[in-house]
């Protein structure tokens, strides 16, 4: 009786003693033979979607697919936090998307107005972690769980890129499917998930973090034709209350950001508003506040002590943008609206203070587009110091 799955003769020739078959070739991109053969996680291309796509043609959206090492691709871009850091990920996906991939992205949902809707990325994944660290045994906790990691499964991404180095980021890229490529241990702050990683990026000494992003990007085949954080499509969504706050503002207006994430951050309001005072010149530049989420005491003792400035209402991600945008200058410390301010256009100053002196400098966290407004303080540093600077940006 013969055996199932017995080999038909005359259809698959053995290959001749000592001598290896060749290995068959791989439908698609370059990706894979980028990261290397010891890549788990690689996608099947089945012979029905094959065909599929064949017949499909080439997609008329604009997108430059002469590049022979790319191709059409699933790229996933694992970045779930902080806004600024959200914002120099960007290019990741602009450059991944110019590339003609089709570009995934895991965000927490605070940051969600930054990639979704973005022209560079097709498909969002939230996942809020937060929550799910507040409550893990949760059925709810469960069942988002389960249902973003089927979700993943379903997107089958040919590379993935961990641009966080956490434990939280690096099990969401790995539950993709697809071979990952992160940051290596000495730029982890969580240096044992390294382990999920196919293959890891070395650290770009004395560059700036979205160097570090790109140089991610690189190690997945993607070539890289943009640098700059792009967030100006958020101009284009409508905010009534920007609207409203904008055809009350008096031009030109310079924004002040007083908050950070951390108390060791801030310059401190008092000296805000000195700053404000003496950057007005004579009254003909006007002031105004912003704030975030956690920044409300700061904002409103500013505005305090400086009642000619106005303060900013609490606004969506799109509404602040706007606003910044149509300033004549950001003043913050090294803060997410300030990457935002960045990312818009606007002419930024970056303050950075004494915290962690070897990571957070000027030329590795500060603006991008205009590296040399940035300026580092201390204890010593006055206002009169930081107007100066202000006045050679606004002046550049």
């Amino acid at each position: 009786m013969r055996r199932r799955g017995r080999r038909l003769r005359g259809r698959h020739p053995r290959p001749a003693a000592g001598r290896a078959a060749a290995p068959r070739p791989r439908e698609g991109n370059g990706l894979h033979r980028r990261i290397g053969p010891g890549a788990r996680g690689r996608r099947r291309i089945r012979g029905k979607d094959r065909d599929r796509r064949r017949s499909e043609g080439p997609r008329d959206d604009g997108l430059d697919r002469k590049d022979p090492e790319i191709g059409l691709v699933n790229l996933l871009l694992v970045r779930l936090s902080s806004l600024g850091d959200v914002v120099h990920a960007l290019p990741i996906a602009a450059n991944a998307r110019r590339s003609g991939a089709r570009v995934g992205w895991v965000v927490e949902s605070a940051y969600r107005e930054l990639v979704d809707g973005n022209p560079d990325v097709d498909e969002v994944f939230f996942a809020d972690t937060r929550n799910w660290r507040r409550r893990p045994f949760s059925p709810r906790t469960y069942a988002e769980m389960r249902s973003i990691f089927r979700r993943l499964r379903r997107f089958s991404p040919d590379a993935t890129i961990d641009a966080q180095g956490l434990w939280k980021s690096a099990v969401l890229a790995r539950a993709a499917g697809g071979p990952v490529v992160g940051f290596g241990t000495a730029d982890r702050r969580e240096r044992g998930s390294v382990l999920l990683c196919d293959r890891t990026v070395k650290p770009v000494v004395g560059r700036h973090i979205v160097d570090h992003n790109l140089a991610l990007a690189e190690a997945a085949g993607i070539p890289v034709r943009v640098r700059s954080p792009d967030a100006r499509f958020l101009l284009g969504r409508p905010s009534p209350e920007a609207d409203a706050f904008l055809a009350g503002q008096t031009r030109p207006f310079a924004v002040y950001h007083p908050g950070a994430s951390r108390p060791e951050k801030t310059w401190g309001e008092e000296r805000f508003a000195e700053l404000a005072r003496l950057v007005s010149d004579g009254g003909r530049m006007s002031a105004v506040v912003s704030w975030g989420p956690g920044d409300e005491e700061r904002a409103f003792r500013m505005s305090k002590i400086l009642p000619q400035a106005r303060l900013l209402p609490l606004l969506p991600l799109a509404g602040l943008a706007r606003v910044i945008a149509a300033s004549s200058l950001f003043i913050g410390g090294d803060t997410g609206p300030l990457h935002l301010a960045d990312a818009v256009g606007a002419p930024t100053l970056a303050l950075f203070g004494s915290t962690d002196p070897d990571h957070n400098t000027p030329a590795r966290n500060g603006p991008y587009r205009s590296p040399g407004s940035a300026i580092r303080y201390d204890s010593a540093t006055g206002a009169e110091e930081v107007a100066r600077k202000a006045f050679e940006v606004l002046a550049a």
